[in-house]
């Protein structure tokens, strides 16, 4: 009895428990700082307890505690970690032919781990991504916002509600010439959008009906997931992101969310900047796509540097994505480097790469800026964000680092060119090094 007292005793007070219970700041000095939230430090301070942010400021601000871990960043900056809106990463590329929608397929049940494509997103300083099914449909189907973290299992990547850990997602859907593919799709714009219009009342007559069952379950209608998918839609519980390139198109899906009252952001946008004044007067936030390169489909041949700023020049919230494999994840600073050599503000670009993402998938209050209390989620940069000699050295989630240019490993997600793909999907690493 008196040796498993002495035993607990020697427990209690030993370092890691105490540190267990007692977490060690670790305190990044010296850095500029871009907090996205209105604030730049020069000669910054960003302050982590476990996996939250304590404090952010100039450093002669703070008084230094003194069992704090200092790691001294000076001549290097900081940014919020990158949340990407638009990606594809961590998943097998397929297409469900039955079917032009497909509100019940869930894009979490296939998501891989292991997946290489998540190194490529730590090494561009991604930190937060919601992963969609394909464009090929009208609606594909569930996306989910993940973690860039590195896991065994998908669960734990997952961002969740706190209040009552249900998962955050949102609803693909698309126009254009994506899903007109001939039976059982649609061949038309105009057949495309009728049947979107079929399915949502059929959804509003799934809600009346199990309405009047109340409480009565004999009276409920056959459960149908894609319905009840589709209510989450209606009641604003998940947002739909919707994949759209020409001004028509854009104008169709606001008459759509005009008629059923979902929330939409807007994806791609190659024609927005046509149609600016009317996104802005519908109150629709846009996630741009920018790429140096434009092709592959007509309908996106009017895309812009200049959308990004054309869109905030109007009123619209605009945030930019990767969309996965069309622009590569690690150079998703680049894409918003490109908007401003279109004139988009320094400022804005940081906020379109950062908070503004948030913004849209509404995780704001805890992504997306470095601000008391919100995820300790940040990137370490070698020098200016937008600087083509700039290279993201570390990437922190939850207040661990998850990728650190230094370690050979990490370092070969960052530089591997295209052929650091998805071949060996068993290992975090590359087992081997850069494919031949």
């Amino acid at each position: 009895m008196k040796n498993k007292l002495i035993g607990v005793l020697l427990l209690l007070i030993s370092p890691i428990f105490v540190s267990n219970l007692f977490p060690q700041l670790k305190v990044f000095r010296g850095a500029q700082i871009f907090t996205a939230a209105g604030k730049i430090y020069d000669n910054g301070v960003l302050v982590i307890n476990d996996n939250k942010i304590d404090f952010v400021g100039e450093a002669d601000s703070y008084s230094l505690p003194a069992d704090a871990e200092v790691v001294d960043s000076k001549g290097k900056v900081i940014l919020p970690g990158l949340v990407d809106t638009h990606s594809h990463i961590g998943i097998d590329w397929g297409f469900d032919s039955d079917s032009p929608t497909h509100p019940d397929l869930r894009i979490l049940d296939a998501i891989n781990p292991f997946n290489t494509t998540f190194g490529r997103a730590r090494a561009g300083g991604i930190t937060t991504v919601n992963i969609m099914p394909g464009s090929g449909h009208l609606m594909s189907g569930q996306t989910v916002y993940v973690k860039t973290l590195k896991a065994n299992n998908v669960e734990d990547m997952f961002v969740r509600n706190s209040k009552n850990n249900e998962i955050y997602g949102g609803l693909k859907m698309a126009n254009g010439t994506n899903s007109q593919r001939g039976k059982p799709f649609p061949s038309t714009r105009g057949k495309s959008a009728a049947i979107i219009r079929n399915l949502f009342y059929k959804a509003l007559d799934y809600k009346k009906k199990k309405e009047e069952a109340g409480e009565d379950e004999t009276k409920l209608p056959p459960r149908d997931l894609g319905m009840e998918t589709l209510l989450e839609v209606l009641d604003g519980k998940r947002i739909v992101h919707h994949h759209t390139h020409r001004a028509d198109d854009i104008l169709t899906v606001l008459r759509l969310k005009e008629e059923f009252g979902f929330k939409v952001v807007l994806h791609h946008v190659s024609e927005g900047w046509k149609v600016a004044k009317e996104i802005a007067e519908a109150k629709v936030p846009c996630s741009a796509i920018v790429i140096d390169s434009p092709g592959g489909k007509l309908e996106a041949v009017n895309l812009k540097f200049e959308t990004p700023k054309l869109l905030i020049d109007a009123g619209v919230d605009m945030a930019i994505h990767t969309d996965d494999w069309i622009t590569d994840s690690r150079l998703f600073l680049r894409s918003a480097g490109l908007a401003m050599r279109a004139g988009l503000s320094k400022a804005k670009a940081i906020e379109s790469l950062t908070i503004a993402g948030a913004r849209m998938l509404e995780l704001d209050d805890k992504i997306g800026s470095l601000e008391k209390g919100k995820d300790a989620d940040f990137i370490i940069l070698s020098g200016d964000p937008f600087s083509v000699y700039t290279k993201v050295e570390e990437t922190w989630i939850n207040g661990k680092k998850e990728f650190d240019r230094s370690l050979n490993e990490d370092h070969k997600f960052a530089v591997g060119g295209y052929k650091v793909f998805p071949a060996n999907n068993h290992s975090h690493g590359l087992d081997g090094g850069i494919h031949k």
